[in-house]
């Protein structure tokens, strides 16, 4: 059961998984698949748009979506080392979790860049088009974390709390604050907490709306410029959801949280990018 308590909203029966032929599958899976084909999709329809070739969004999209599970995972090893250093065997276990979507979007624009170079199109006309397809991907997979019942905020009575069943979650992820406004249903144990992955839902859903009324109805100033604004927006919506939220990696020997830090230094550069194109552009206008 996931309740959402001040909506009224009780869900009594959330799978993980369903079985097909004996086989099981992850409902996390199917909502990641959808968001991939969702994002090529719209990728492909701004690149349609906007005069541009669709099929060779399809064909970036299929070598990239292998670069980014490639490089989600590479991320969350890299700094939950202090496990997998001990467990090597684990790395390749991907049925067991661990991927983290910054190392995704960062393989991603590095695919990006090397699939421009030798197709032998703008860099940034690539990137512009695109993280449309990119963004509308996380909308849509975040709420795996949903039925996975993880990456969950700290306790809230906010109108858009949620409630898990506490035997439903990890329990390292269950705070003290937590445990203190725990509530008895049924003889279950419940937690109360932010919603985080509706929350970034949410946040993406704007971003890509800006995305997408800079790209196909205002005049863009330089290349680059959606691109960039895909990075503030979504750096900016991860500085403080991940603030949250109480399954961060962390910076080794610290307590920063990385998806935190990676955040902020993303949002600034992005930032001034912005600035200085407008400025560059604003030149041309003048000059």
């Amino acid at each position: 059961m996931i309740r959402f308590p001040h909506l009224g909203i009780e869900l009594a029966h959330v799978g993980r998984s369903f079985s097909v032929f004996g086989f099981e599958i992850a409902y996390y899976g199917v909502v990641i698949a959808l968001a991939m084909v969702a994002g090529i999709a719209v990728a492909s329809w701004v690149a349609k748009k906007t005069g541009q070739d669709p099929d060779r969004y399809w064909t970036f999209a299929f070598i990239a979506i292998v670069c980014s599970v490639l490089g989600a995972r590479l991320y969350y090893v890299a700094f939950s080392w202090d496990y997998y250093g001990a467990h090597p065997m684990e790395i390749l276990n991907l049925r067991g979790g661990g991927l983290a979507i910054y190392g995704g979007v960062i393989a991603g624009v590095l695919t990006g860049i090397i699939f421009a170079r030798v197709c032998r199109m703008p860099v940034f006309l690539l990137l512009d088009t695109a993280c449309t397809g990119l963004i509308t991907g996380q909308i849509i997979g975040r709420w795996g974390n949903f039925f996975n019942r993880e990456a969950f905020g700290e306790y809230t009575d906010s109108l858009l709390a949620m409630a898990l069943p506490a035997d439903a979650v990890n329990a390292s992820d269950i705070t003290m604050k937590m445990k203190e406004h725990m509530t008895q249903i049924g003889g279950v144990s419940f937690i109360q907490v932010h919603p985080t992955f509706l929350y970034e839902s949410l946040w993406n859903l704007g971003v890509l709306a800006v995305l997408l009324l800079v790209t196909l109805k205002v005049k863009k100033r330089f290349p680059g410029q959606v691109f960039f604004l895909y990075l503030l927006g979504y750096a900016l919506g991860r500085l403080w959801i991940e603030g949250l939220r109480t399954d961060q990696l962390l910076v080794p020997g610290t307590e920063l949280a990385v998806s935190q830090v990676l955040s902020a230094v993303l949002a600034a550069g992005a930032l001034c990018a912005l600035l200085a194109g407008y400025r560059a552009g604003r030149r041309k206008t003048t000059g």
